[in-house]
């Protein structure tokens, strides 16, 4: 597991993330997400809304990649890991309940995908693109 620096944390917040899955036959999917969030040092969590392409290549193939980006700053970051896929408890509540603040009516989710960081690379512009630096 890898450490979320806290200026990778505070990044995060409101930002637009894509989220890359493969199917066990290696088939990539990319679907954007709206709501990823930090939860912890180790842990980031977006809610499966839509996703029928993305639960079921991560109920089979767990490993997945989200990006997250500033498009006005040219700034990113890269987090690789492990999903669980995740309906109840109080991770998924306390998304279910932020989901209800929205500013647009959004469905409750089927679940919440939780992802254990093992590696975060830089996907900003310039020199550091595409280095690992977690």
């Amino acid at each position: 597991m890898a450490k979320i620096p806290d200026e990778v944390q505070d990044f995060v917040k409101n930002k637009m993330a894509w989220v890359a899955t493969a199917s066990p036959d290696g088939m990539p999917n990319t679907t954007p997400k709206g709501t990823v969030q930090v939860i912890d040092e180790e842990r980031i969590v977006f809610a499966d809304l839509f996703s029928f392409k993305t639960r079921d290549n991560l109920q089979k193939n767990p490993k997945v990649a989200v990006t997250v980006v500033d498009l006005e700053k040219y700034k990113g970051y890269q987090f690789k890991g492990s999903a669980e896929l995740v309906d109840s408890g109080p991770i998924f509540d306390r998304v279910v309940e932020q989901l209800k603040k929205a500013p647009m009516q959004l469905p409750d989710p089927k679940y919440v995908v939780i992802i254990t960081v093992d590696s975060i690379f830089d996907q900003s512009v310039g020199p550091k693109a595409g280095q690992q630096i977690v």
